[in-house]
């Protein structure tokens, strides 16, 4: 009786995971086309975008009419989507309303506008905000009986994997890194934990979204050279260490002068669409006056040359100033990016001191600051080797974790929640 029972139990157990595979195989191949074919176009949007601001530099006066436009948008139509990448977080914790379709037309148009006329922004929060309300329409099949048939009722629980599965899609496809974009959408909402049930959605639509992406519509990324990687020894530890450390402390600044800023521009300006039309007029005027063109919209380019040549040492600092005035005025895009930037220029600026190629500095500091402000350290060590190979990724992962535990838990994400394993209570 006992060796029929467990058979039953293991038969049941095997359909019921076949079932699963199958639902959210079908469900992850909606969701990776959508988001992917989002950021396919956001992404050519966005080239388009950059390439006239740089065409025409006199676009950045006009930087104060847009913000205002955005203001006045979000501030009447688009207020149940305005808190961004911090809403989908809190939709994980406690699923309620289903994120209106808006936010996707919103944010796109928004970042569009933002980096068209010279604000200093990113690209990860427009696009993982797209793949997650696009995902998040899917509930809608328990009003069609066809489907609801078919793929079974959307429940709290499977809303929660839609968004992780969204946020993955968006994020994997926008930087071309599937595997980083799987763990950052299970990584990113609870601190020191994984939500490990929504492992086979994340990983699938991150895969299927990047192959849409870059293979279906034919949308490349920028690849970033380190040519040479030394073995890791006693001393590459310590300064991987030191430089984990000071990684995590830009971090913590650029996450708390943003948060600051925010407050400043809520406490003195109350009628939210003025916020980033003053904002965008004070940034015009910074930038012009001190001829820091170079500092503004995504700065790939600039990017590409911290693994090249010696840069300003102060290059990263200015960065993160004008990119939380940006977003904390309410521009719209997203932090990664210019994240990317600091810590790169951040990792330039180490090499003028430290015995470890330039190109390897500034790669360990485009992934490190990033997971300090996160708080996603696993997904941006994945980031590491999926972008610069394996060797690096010895040394980003080091750079990595330290810039996690350096930079406290307040990061750019403020709705992050803190996980029984997270490094605040681990260190209680």
């Amino acid at each position: 009786m006992k060796i029929h029972s467990a058979h039953n139990n293991l038969f049941l157990e095997f359909k019921y995971t076949l079932l699963f595979v199958i639902r959210w195989s079908i469900l992850s191949l909606f969701i990776g086309f959508l988001s992917g074919s989002a950021s396919a176009f956001f992404l050519l949007a966005l080239e388009y975008a950059t390439n006239t601001r740089l065409a025409y530099p006199y676009l950045i006066f006009f930087l104060p009419i847009a913000g205002l436009l955005i203001g006045f948008v979000y501030h009447t139509w688009g207020v149940s989507v305005v808190k961004g990448n911090n809403q989908l977080i809190e939709q994980i914790h406690n699923p309620r309303k289903v994120i209106p379709l808006r936010m996707t037309p919103f944010v796109l148009i928004g970042t569009i506008l933002t980096h068209l006329f010279g604000g200093s922004a990113g690209r990860e929060g427009t696009a993982v905000q797209m793949g997650a309300s696009l995902s998040d329409q899917l509930t809608h099949i328990n009003r069609i009986k066809i489907f609801r048939r078919m793929l079974g009722r959307i429940r709290p629980i499977d809303r929660k994997m839609l968004l992780i599965a969204g946020i993955s899609g968006g994020f994997a496809s926008v930087f071309g890194t599937p595997i980083a974009g799987a763990i950052f959408g299970l990584e990113v909402f609870l601190l020191g934990r994984l939500q490990f049930e929504a492992i086979l959605p994340s990983m699938l639509t991150a895969i299927i979204a990047d192959w849409v992406t870059q293979s279906f519509w034919s949308i490349g990324h920028t690849e970033y050279l380190v040519p040479f990687v030394p073995n890791l020894d006693s001393i590459g530890l310590c300064i991987s260490i030191l430089c984990g450390i000071g990684f995590g402390l830009a971090a913590r600044f650029f996450s708390a002068s943003t948060h600051y800023m925010s407050r400043l521009f809520s406490k003195w300006i109350s009628y939210p669409p003025f916020r980033p039309l003053v904002g965008g007029f004070l940034f015009a005027a910074i930038v012009s006056l001190t001829d820091t063109f170079r500092y503004i919209g995504l700065g790939i380019p600039e990017i590409v040359e911290s693994f090249e040549k010696q840069q300003s040492i102060f290059s990263f600092l200015i960065k993160s100033l004008y990119t939380s005035f940006t977003l904390a005025s309410g521009f719209k895009g997203g932090e990664v990016t210019p994240l990317f930037y600091i810590g790169s220029h951040l990792g330039n600026a180490f090499s003028q001191f430290l015995p470890l190629p330039l190109p390897l500095l500034a790669s360990m500091g485009f992934v490190a600051v990033f997971a300090g402000a996160a708080n996603t350290p696993l997904a941006c060590t994945i980031m590491a080797i999926e972008l610069f190979g394996i060797q690096v990724g010895v040394y980003a992962s080091i750079a990595c974790v330290f810039a996690y535990l350096s930079s406290g838990h307040s990061g750019i994400y403020s709705s992050q929640l803190l996980g029984s394993n997270s490094k605040i209570r681990r260190f209680k």
